[in-house]
Parts: structure tokens; sequence; C-alpha cells
């Protein structure tokens, strides 16, 4: 074997170029290495910013990515285009088996079903008062704050909620939106009309649990129940008096004025209320617009077709506290409590004349 003697210089040279040689291939493993973490970084990287968007598609439900190619109205949920599809449809595929009214989603038929069931889950932790929908329950402790934000520049009457001067405003300019389709009254209030309308659909949503009885208002249903309870709450602050309902006792206190501005023209006769009037021109009139459907009898007064349809139901109101006998009308057990005075009186005398 030959051996090849350097000298210094080339020495130095050789062992460079053969320290190159050496050392080039540990670059590489060093820049494939480098390489392929910077691989594998990029597609962890790549998984986290797709796993982000996939968050931040849900938690912001303001990107709204799904359009409705009818009328282009957008939703940040698919779900919420499939309700909003229905609206272009006459279709209501969710029925009430209570009352028949139908509806476009399923969410809506459960908060209607609470109406008939009486169930308010959502409570008032400052009053107590409960709620069907939770929104209501939010909307109602606005109250409780005292706060009322919204200024009418008219009166100065201020409100809790926006909603509440709109419809004020309109009694300012006599605006009634709310027309019915039917005969053509309208309303300042959208909730008005809703409440007219069961006039001639018949729907009577709220039920007397007492006796069953139906009524197209909640206010009806509240007034009603009173004469169950007994409960007077409206007081008359000249005689004492009380009623169950505010309307009753505003007509009553028309009793302590002898100011009787509205005058019949055809028998001269004055009265308190011009309601009171328009029910007194039926008389003259001849007109019963309010019939029985079950006898075809009419009346001049809505209160007298009320008292009739007793004797078909069977209802007696009005019980005697003393021997439980019941009545259709207040008169008839006003009458019957004479007889009670009168034996009352009889046993007193009796008891004096047997004492002398």
């Amino acid at each position: 074997m030959a051996f090849l003697v350097l000298t210094d210089e080339e020495h130095l040279v050789l062992k460079q170029e053969t320290d190159d040689i050496l050392v080039i291939p540990l670059n590489r493993d060093k820049e494939q290495k480098q390489k392929e973490k910077y691989e594998k970084t990029k597609l962890q990287k790549g998984q986290t910013e797709s796993s982000k968007q996939k968050t931040d598609k849900k938690a912001h439900p303001q990107q709204k990515l799904y359009s409705c190619k009818i009328c282009d109205e957008a939703f940040s949920q698919s779900s919420l285009l499939t309700t909003h599809m229905t609206t272009h449809t006459d279709k209501n595929p969710f029925t009430c088996s209570t009352c028949g009214k139908s509806f476009t989603c399923r969410s809506s038929l459960l908060g209607h079903m609470m109406i008939h069931t009486g169930e308010k889950p959502f409570s008032c932790v400052t009053c107590g008062k409960s709620f069907q929908g939770k929104s209501n329950l939010t909307r109602h402790t606005i109250i409780h704050t005292g706060v009322k934000p919204f200024l009418c520049r008219t009166c100065g009457k201020c409100f809790h909620y926006k909603s509440n001067l709109t419809s004020h405003i309109r009694t300012h300019t006599g605006e009634k939106p709310f027309s019915c389709g039917t005969c053509g009254k309208s309303f300042y209030q959208k909730k008005y009309l809703t409440s007219h309308n069961r006039i001639h659909t018949h729907e009577k949503p709220f039920s007397c649990r007492s006796c069953g009885k139906g009524f197209c208002q909640k206010t009806g249903l509240i007034s009603h129940m009173r004469t169950h309870t007994g409960e007077k709450p409206f007081l008359c602050g000249t005689c004492g008096k009380s009623f169950h309902h505010n309307s009753s006792l505003v007509t009553h206190m028309w009793i302590h004025t002898d100011k009787k501005s509205f005058l019949c023209g055809s028998c001269g006769k004055n009265f308190h209320q011009q309601s009171s009037l328009t029910c007194h021109m039926r008389i003259h009139a001849d007109e019963n617009p309010f019939s029985c459907r079950t006898c075809g009898k009419s009346f001049h007064h809505k209160r007298s077709l009320t008292r009739h349809m007793k004797t078909h139901t069977g209802e007696k109101s009005f019980s005697c506290r003393t021997c439980g006998k019941g009545f259709f009308q207040k008169s008839n057990l006003t009458s019957h409590m004479s007889i009670h005075t009168s034996e009352k009186s009889q046993h007193l005398s009796n008891i004096h004349s047997s004492v002398s």
C-alpha cells in the first residue's frame, strides 16, 4: 500500500476537504429533521386553525351563513332557515289539539299550549310573578329597576319599554293601525285586535277552573274569578261600596254626581254615560243585537243575554250564605234574603214576647 506524504500546507487542505465531506451529510440530516419538524408543526397549526374556525362559527351566531333563496334573508343556523321557509308556504304543520290553532314551528305550539294548561315556569325572584316565556320574565324585571328611559315629548309621560311609548303616542295622534278584517273596528295595539278577533272566532282560551266558563281575554277570567272568591277590590271612596270590576266602580261613581250629560232625543231621559244612552236607544229602535245561540231569543243588552244564558247552563252564581240556595240573578237572591230577615225578626219578636 502506498502512502502519500503531504506537506503541512497540503495536509491542511486535505483535512479541510475531508472535514467538508464528513460535515455535509450531518448538515443534510439536520436540515431534513428541521424540515420534518416544520411540516409537522404546520400540520398541527392547520388543524388548530380549522378547529378554531369551527368554534368561531358556533360562537358567533351573527355570522349568517344560511340564506333563503326566496327572500334572501340570512340565518346563523340551518334550523332557523328551515323554520323560516315555512313562512313562504301556507302550511302550519303544528296544530293545537285543544283549540285547533296551527303554527309553523313546534316551539310556538308548545308556548301556545301553556295558555290552556296555565303553566308558567318562569318566576320573578323579586315579586314572585310567573310567566309562560323567559323573554316575558326578562321584560318584566325592568319594572323593578324603576328605569323609564322612553319619554313622550307630548305629555312627558315615561315608559319602561319603547313599544309602550309607541302605543302611547297613538293616543295623541289618534292612529289605530290594527283593523279587524271582519267588522272593521280599529285598535291602537295588536294585542287588542288579537283579543277582539276571538269574538268572531268564538275562541275562549281562558277557562275558569271552578266552573269551566271560558273567556276571550285573560282579564275577563280574572274578573270572573272574583265572583267565586267574593273579592271586591274596587272601593268607592264616597260611600264605601265595593265592586268586582273597576269598570263597575267607574259607572257607580256617576251616582254621586248630579251630572247627566247624555240626553235621549226621543224621550228626554238623561244618562251619566254615553254607553248607557246607547243601550237605552235600542229600546226606541227596537234593536236586539244580542241573540241566544241556544233558543234564538234576542236582547237589548249583553248583560241581559248573559243572565239569560244561565237558564240554559243551569249556572247559579248567586248563593244565599244562610241556607245555601242558589239563584240565577242577584235580584232574586236579594228578594230571597228578605225571608231570612223576616224569620229573624219573627224569632226575635217571639223571644221578646216570651220574656214579657
